[in-house]
């Protein structure tokens, strides 16, 4: 087939690596970020291919080191990465199947597994990017301390220097971040998939649930299960399973507005003002 662009990049590492070609390439919708799709290559193997003219920088490398992560930590399905490059990235092709009955208890389960280790530090040894945004993850002993420095205080600033966020909500967001021990309990530095919602969980060939598109750091287990329920929240009996192998707090709903601050944040840096009203009802809501 007649390649162009990255795909021409991607062709080169494949036949010096792999020694086959792409001979097809089969789009997937859902992506805002990158070009996606399937890629056949000449000896019969199929991969999956992300596409990126122009990538930030360390932006593919940045993901494969969070596939890599959630691989070694997790019983879930996750891609294996083949290979990152600066502007694309191929992974081993999960495929598409109907769910298995209890695809959701099982996503539950896995994810309990994944937060059940603790780490002594908050944030990661590199920084990484949630959507295109730059996710800073300077490391910390004090999950407050991160939690105010690398998410709320990170985000608030930049959509204020955008244009986007007025010093009085920046104030506010400032005095939240300061105070964070007053609302959020002491909790244990867990991995986390760091942008769980229900476009990031896969279902693979035979049924199961994968995770995709990570933004993994260390933090806190409450604010994992808070993302998904950003977007509508997934079914109950994951959360059910989920709090039953777990510790995490039975009142842990109540705080998901917080946590989900820096999401709404994010949001209103990628996408406008659309999401101001949000991020002041949360400001509201903590004062």
């Amino acid at each position: 087939m007649a390649l162009s662009g990255n795909l021409k990049l991607a062709d080169s590492w494949l036949r010096a690596n792999l020694s086959s070609e792409i001979t097809s390439f089969e789009p997937v919708a859902g992506g805002c970020i990158n070009e996606t799709g399937v890629i056949q290559l000449a000896n019969g193997e199929r991969l999956f291919l992300k596409l990126h003219p122009n990538a930030p920088e360390n932006f593919f490398s940045a993901e494969a080191s969070g596939l890599d992560a959630l691989r070694a930590n997790t019983i879930l399905r996750v891609p294996q990465v083949i290979h990152a490059d600066d502007e694309f990235l191929i992974l081993e092709n999960l495929g598409n199947g109907s769910p298995v009955p209890d695809f959701w208890q099982l996503l539950g389960a896995g994810l309990a597994q994944l937060h059940n280790t603790s780490y002594q530090t908050f944030g990661l040894e590199h920084d990484n990017y949630c959507g295109r945004t730059p996710q800073l993850n300077s490391p910390s002993v004090d999950g407050y301390v991160f939690f105010a420095s690398n998410r709320l205080n990170a985000l608030a600033g930049k959509a204020n220097r955008m244009g986007l966020l007025n010093n009085d909500d920046l104030r506010r967001v400032s005095r939240l971040a300061d105070n964070l021990h007053n609302y959020v309990p002491g909790q244990p530095a867990v991995l986390i998939h760091g942008d769980l919602w229900s476009g990031n969980v896969h279902c693979d060939n035979e049924g199961y649930p994968a995770l995709i598109d990570p933004a993994c750091y260390r933090g806190w287990a409450e604010a994992e299960l808070a993302m998904t329920l950003l977007f509508g929240g997934f079914r109950e009996d994951f959360y059910k399973v989920y709090e039953q192998a777990s510790s995490i707090a039975q009142d842990w709903r109540d705080r998901a507005p917080l946590y989900n601050l820096y999401h709404l944040l994010n949001h209103l840096i990628l996408f406008g003002t659309g999401y101001l009203g949000q991020v002041r009802n949360v400001l509201d809501r903590y004062g």
